[in-house]
């Protein structure tokens, strides 16, 4: 191992050598990875668009991560910035120079990366729904084949080039080793691929939904304290952050294994609360949730309270409060782009129908 992170840690000199003009290129890539960005703009988008789509969104988005959660905790992987300083790889010679970002002291083992493996499965998923519809749409216009084919290319070409820009950016940062982009990418395309052939996730009912969330967090949390009894800390990764991260303000809680953990939890609860709500059957799937201009209103207004919701952080003085408020958040946002969303928008062109009545 340490000769691959060795050579990991040359990739990253160099790249930070030879591409340090383009620091705030790879920071936006790695910032647009996060899987906020999922919840907050991707899912409302797919939702409204195509409400299967929008669900296997969030089913590949939380499940991957929180497989990423375990596997983290199962290979116990290093990360750059604090890996110069604990090897002895080194000896006596003069240590590797990293320079170090606001995103690079991520909290959390590197092994895979989260970044790369929830990047991969969401647009995995993405330009499958993408191809599916090209393809319907080649049956119905009756096209050559050479389209469906030349789609194919450009849809996969797009998503390779995601792929490597995210992949690259985490190795910029210092906060990733290649091979663990590298097995982050493909791990996040097993997870999007097998939930494509899951069709129990598109009608499961409020009861399934609070089985599944409470089981995927009474497992990790279950996991974490069975291994803390025997003596092995899972949060160790942590105590090298703060150590060895140039800026103690680089640290955030919101990084941390747990966070991420009731975030995602959050995210599922409030999809299955959404998608079983009387609102959400009053007018998604009523005869005004069939037209485009009510879908493409949902879409407009989801964003936009989204986003103003997004602004509202919680506070890091205590970390059950943050972790407490984080759950709430997160279930709030499907929950709003699905339910609460589409019903104001149904009742307020219902009241305009009336008036020009």
């Amino acid at each position: 191992m340490d000769l691959l992170h060795s050579s990991g840690v040359e990739l990253v000199q160099y790249l930070q050598l030879n591409y340090r003009d383009s620091q705030s290129w790879f920071t936006f890539i790695s910032i647009a990875a996060d899987l906020r960005n999922t919840f907050f703009v991707f899912f409302p988008i797919w939702f409204h668009l195509c409400e299967a789509v929008g669900i296997k969104l969030i089913w590949v988005a939380v499940i991957g991560d929180w497989l990423n959660l375990i596997f983290k905790w199962f290979l116990f992987g290093h990360r750059p910035y604090w890996w110069v300083h604990e090897t002895k790889l080194y000896g006596n010679s003069s240590l590797p120079t990293l320079q170090q970002f606001p995103l690079t002291c991520e909290t959390g083992p590197g092994s895979p990366s989260g970044h790369a493996m929830g990047s991969a499965g969401v647009w995995y998923v993405m330009v499958t729904a993408f191809l599916t519809f090209g393809l319907q749409k080649k049956r119905s216009a009756r096209t050559t084949f050479p389209s469906s084919r030349c789609l194919h290319i450009v849809l996969w070409t797009v998503f390779c080039m995601i792929q490597v820009c995210v992949c690259t950016s985490r190795v910029f940062l210092a906060a990733h080793f290649p091979h663990q982009v590298f097995t982050g990418v493909l791990s996040g395309m097993v997870v999007a691929e097998v939930f494509g052939r899951i069709n129990a996730i598109y009608n499961a009912s409020f009861k399934r939904y609070l089985q599944i969330t409470l089981f995927l967090f009474s497992f990790a949390l279950g996991f974490y304290l069975l291994l803390k009894v025997l003596g092995i800390d899972l949060l160790w990764s942590l105590e090298k952050a703060q150590r060895w991260c140039a800026r103690a303000e680089w640290v955030h809680i919101n990084t941390t294994p747990f966070a991420g953990l009731v975030r995602n939890m959050g995210a599922l609860f409030g999809l299955g609360l959404a998608l079983n709500s009387p609102i959400y059957a009053e007018s998604c799937k009523g005869k005004r949730g069939q037209q485009f201009s009510f879908r493409i209103s949902c879409i407009v207004a989801s964003l936009i309270v989204l986003h103003v919701f997004d602004s509202v952080k919680p506070p890091t003085q205590s970390e059950f409060l943050f972790y407490f408020l984080s759950f709430c958040k997160s279930a709030t946002v499907p929950l709003a782009a699905a339910a609460f969303v589409p019903f104001c928008v149904s009742q307020l062109l219902n009241r305009q129908d009336t008036k020009k009545l």
